[in-house]
């Protein structure tokens, strides 16, 4: 016994789109009906570690189309189902269309047209696909029509990109083809578009059939004659085998298959309605209503309804549609036109095709002469009939319009809602990005955004913000889950149990880093223009958004340091710059200045201001200028000494250079620097010993009269220069 309620994970590589979100909604009507639990993941086997998010709370797994890696789940030893891939290294059953029968009955349809030159066009890289191939080679083998390789035409994908891909190849052989059997609807719709924007027409000069029945199909010029499958019945099925193996039923490996119908429209040659007015050869029994609404329905839906099955499960107003034709052939008072018109909306939401819903009422009309082919008929019956059926049409028609008026609708509310995101998301701050305030324009009811704790091994996340519109319960900002658990499957709102909610985590990925999971609570089915979903596009802004903040925050952090960095500059440039050119006091009104490495222009001016600058603070009568430690002494330099002898001298000061070597004076003369007022020494000692009686005596001097000034401290000149 669980003591949380039965979940079904589901791992799917896209959120939207006419396929994905057909199944998806499949999947969780069934959980519906049984007060069960989904929880989708955005992702394949292949993303999924063991163990796998949310696997502590995963009792089976649906994987949609993406199988590589699914060892690993087969591996946890749950119930595990694919949708239209199978997998025979995971030893589970698929749930697949019957590809085979329905590419049968495009074949055979487009043979019975009197085609025998008959391509094939698709995309090999799906089991669907290449199914659906051996089926078109079994039927032309059935009708005794040699199979030509030459006539398959393999396209890059399964989109109208695809179709219109192969369609220079196909034109190359205008005359040869007749017909064409494609594999998807995308396909077919691409293919249709390059050959009509080529001057070719459909179906004249190439009859085509599709297989899906896209909503694109019904509204196509011309309409797309199909096969029609049900996503949303493949993801009931996947579901009905996940809770049989559940409950410890035998489900044998491989396919299971779905009904498929064949959906006779334009581009085949062929018109829905004269599809429909074929069925008037089945018998009607004037008093058997419930196998009129039976036919009906039949006409409508993709399969024949099981036996026992009654039809008020499928449609339930078409009691009330029989009713009232019976009641127009017979003179009888009608249903109330209100429950007339409530079950033709209830047809539109069972198919939404104009011309099947159309087709339905001239076969009524149809049906009705033939139960008023009895002597007691009378102009009376079909003028009533007529009117009943123009009213029918006329409530069709009304629902569909509100049909089509409520998709608008909802598309608007979702670009507006995209919109708000994306200013919330790239133009908000980085507190509100992670506190998910922007889910407040969407449908979403709960949320939680977990950040990895360890990016390299995924093991754990981090709680980084939280989200309740319905007052449920969130995880503490900060706190860590593993993996496994995630979301905490306690704090989910009741709703996702049974419930119009589904639990939806998103991978937050960007090239540079996989950031963590979001988790949204919401309906289980998001409507979507295209197939560019919501969801996925929340995800994409959420991740730009943390990658920006990311961006910034390390811009902060780097401008913090070249702050630091400048500060720790200018603190050591002082420090250099007083190393460079030290000023030492040695005696009363003596400075000494020693110099030491490359003398350049910038440290040039540094001797001149310290020199200057020293001579006037300590009132200074002499400054020993030591060049020993000089590397190079050139123009520059010899300049730089001048420069500094001449500032000296208009401040009352003399300047003795220190350190002029033999060498450093031929250097000098060489360089033609007159030094004749320079009085130099070969080193500090020599000039040492000649200032310090001078410098003696002008302390003793300075001691015993205070009132007047010291003696002159300056050597008297040597002879010669060196």
């Amino acid at each position: 016994m669980h003591s949380r309620p039965t979940t079904i994970g589901v791992l799917t590589p896209f959120l939207d789109g006419f396929y994905f979100n057909a199944v998806l909604r499949g999947v969780h009507q069934a959980a519906q009906q049984r007060g069960h639990r989904v929880v989708v993941i955005r992702a394949t086997p292949e993303d999924v570690q063991a163990p796998s998010l949310a696997g502590d709370q995963v009792d089976g797994w649906i994987v949609v189309l993406a199988t590589e890696g699914i060892e690993r789940l087969a591996r946890a030893r749950v119930p595990l189902v694919t949708v239209s891939t199978c997998a025979p290294e995971a030893g589970c059953p698929t749930a697949m269309p019957d590809n085979a029968a329905g590419i049968r009955s495009a074949v055979r349809h487009l043979i019975d047209h009197g085609h025998r030159r008959i391509a094939f066009v698709g995309s090999m890289e799906q089991d669907d696909i290449r199914v659906r191939l051996e089926g078109y080679k079994a039927t032309l083998a059935e009708r005794g029509i040699p199979f030509d390789p030459g006539l398959v035409f393999e396209t890059e994908n399964n989109w109208f990109s695809g179709g219109q891909g192969v369609a220079e190849a196909i034109l190359a052989r205008r005359g040869e083809l007749t017909a064409a059997v494609v594999a998807t609807d995308k396909n077919a719709l691409g293919l249709i578009s390059a050959l009509q924007a080529a001057g070719h027409r459909v179906p004249e000069d190439l009859a085509i059939t599709g297989f899906d029945d896209i909503v694109e199909a019904q509204w196509a010029a011309p309409p797309l004659t199909t096969v029609r499958q049900r996503f949303d019945a493949l993801g009931r099925l996947a579901y009905e085998l996940v809770l049989a193996q559940l409950a410890g039923e035998v489900v044998p490996p491989g396919p299971v298959l779905a009904p498929t119908t064949f959906a006779r429209r334009r581009t085949c040659g062929c018109s829905t309605l004269q599809g429909f007015l074929r069925a008037e050869d089945a018998a009607v029994d004037g008093d058997a209503g419930d196998l009129l609404a039976r036919q009906v329905i039949e006409l409508l839906t993709p399969h024949s309804l099981p036996p026992g099955t009654p039809p008020a499960s499928v449609w339930p107003g078409v009691a009330r549609v029989v009713e009232g034709l019976t009641a127009a052939i017979e003179g009888a008072t009608p249903p109330p036109e209100a429950e007339i018109d409530a079950a033709c909306q209830q047809a539109v939401r069972l198919t939404p095709d104009i011309e099947s819903l159309m087709g339905m009422v001239r076969w009524l009309g149809r049906a009705s002469r033939r139960r008023r082919a009895r002597p007691a008929d009378d102009g009376a019956a079909e003028e009533r009939v007529e009117e009943f059926l123009e009213r029918l049409r006329l409530s069709l028609m009304m629902a569909r319009l509100d049909a089509e008026r409520e998709f608008v609708a909802e598309l608007e509310q979702l670009v507006r809602s995209d919109h708000e995101v994306s200013l919330a998301l790239l133009g908000g701050t980085h507190e509100a990005s992670r506190s998910l305030s922007w889910l407040d324009s969407t449908s979403v009811v709960w949320s939680c955004l977990g950040l990895w704790e360890d990016p390299e091994s995924r093991a754990r996340l981090v709680i980084a913000g939280a989200y309740s519109r319905d007052g449920s319960p969130t995880p503490p900002i900060g706190s860590v889950v593993p993996q496994e658990a995630f979301p905490p499957a306690e704090l989910l709102p009741p709703s996702t149990v049974g419930g119009p909610f589904v639990v939806t985590l998103l991978p937050i990925r960007t090239l540079q880093r996989d950031w963590g999971v979001l988790v949204t609570v919401g309906p289980g089915s998001l409507e979507t223009a295209g197939d560019e979903g919501t969801v996925a596009i929340w995800g994409a802004l959420l991740s730009a958004a943390l990658e920006r903040d990311a961006l910034m925050q390390s811009l902060s952090e780097q401008h913090a340091s070249l702050q630091d960095a400048y500060q720790r500059e200018r603190a050591l440039s002082a420090a250099v710059r007083a190393l460079g050119c030290p000023l030492i006091p040695l005696l009363e009104g003596v400075l000494l200045v020693p110099l030491i490495g490359e003398l350049d222009g910038d440290r040039a001016r540094q001797v001149l201001d310290t020199v200057t600058e020293g001579v006037s603070r300590n009132r200074a009568r002499c400054v020993l200028l030591d060049i020993t430690g000089v590397l190079l002494v050139d123009a520059q330099v010899a300049h730089a000494l001048q420069q500094t002898h001449r500032a000296a001298a208009l401040l009352g000061a003399r300047v003795v250079l220190i350190g002029v070597r033999p060498e450093i004076a031929a250097r000098l003369v060489a360089l033609d620097i007159d030094l004749e007022d320079l009085v130099t020494h070969r080193s500090l000692s020599s000039a040492l010993a000649e200032l310090a009686p001078a410098g003696l005596r002008s302390l003793r001097a300075g001691r015993g009269s205070a009132g007047s000034p010291p003696p002159d401290p300056r050597p008297r000149r040597r002879q010669g220069r060196a």
